[in-house]
């Protein structure tokens, strides 16, 4: 799943993709490496993050969609929104998508009953507050494996009584989303407990601070730690990695099928 950007500040810079000529060479780019699909974004859901408008956001996802459509017909793509109407008007415009929701339907009590009219597929992720203030929210009373696992198990079942689809459900433990440092690890060393569940996982773990304050580094500079975490999210059963680095990540999945076909 390759990562567009079509934001001021997202917080990897060299995501950013804010107007028209960069968001086409973005999706050219994406193409060519090998994405399977493209994920547009309107809204930085990086800590601290800015509120942005309903229009505004609307603004930018239809330009990343309508790129998208436009020069890969076949591709699939998802929009990485909380809103149910952003969610709604994308499909209403453009056909059938994913929609990527970084709250699991938590913000926005419309997208669950949404999600399941329009009949799309839906990735859940596992956050508490939101983007402006996740990372006050980083107390958890127990492990945050067994947290995430249990508030799966309560989730999927609110969401499959909401009428969608138990085929159409992708899981995302929310890597960096209200989570410590200490925490992400924890949650990578488990994440086979997740997977363990039924649901296709997503890996979201790209560039994040995860990676950079452990190596003392940049997200720019954090792309070797990138790949390394990439490969053990494979080897626990993650199904998407969702990656700023398209050429590297199909890089990694094809090296990590070989592999899995030579494992004894």
């Amino acid at each position: 799943m390759a990562i567009l950007n079509v934001t001021p500040d997202s917080f990897h810079a060299a995501s950013r993709t804010p107007d028209a000529d960069a968001v086409e060479r973005r999706v050219r780019e994406a193409v060519e490496a090998g994405a399977a699909i493209i994920d547009v974004g309107g809204y930085s859901s990086r800590p601290g993050a800015d509120e942005v408008p309903e229009d505004e956001e609307w603004r930018r996802v239809a330009l990343g969609v309508a790129t998208v459509r436009r020069l890969a017909p076949a591709m699939a793509v998802s929009v990485d929104t909380f809103r149910s109407r952003i969610a709604a008007r994308a499909v209403e415009e453009f056909g059938p998508l994913i929609v990527n929701d970084i709250s699991a339907g938590k913000l926005d009590e419309q997208m669950a009953a949404t999600v399941a009219r329009l009949g799309v597929p839906y990735v859940a992720m596992h956050m508490q507050g939101d983007p402006q203030t996740m990372q006050s929210l980083t107390a958890y009373r127990r492990d945050i494996v067994s947290e995430v696992v249990d508030y799966f198990r309560e989730r999927t079942a609110q969401l499959l009584a909401a009428g969608i689809r138990r085929e159409n459900l992708v899981l995302d433990p929310g890597f960096g989303f209200s989570k410590t440092t200490e925490h992400n690890y924890e949650l990578l060393a488990g994440l086979h407990r997740l997977v363990a569940l039924g649901w296709p996982v997503l890996a979201g773990v790209s560039r994040k601070s995860m990676i950079y304050k452990v190596l003392d580094v940049s997200p720019a500079e954090s792309l070797a730690g990138t790949v390394a975490l990439g490969w053990e999210c494979l080897r626990q059963g993650a199904t998407i990695l969702r990656v700023h680095d398209v050429r590297e990540a199909a890089d990694t999945v094809r090296i990590y099928r070989k592999f899995i076909q030579n494992e004894k």
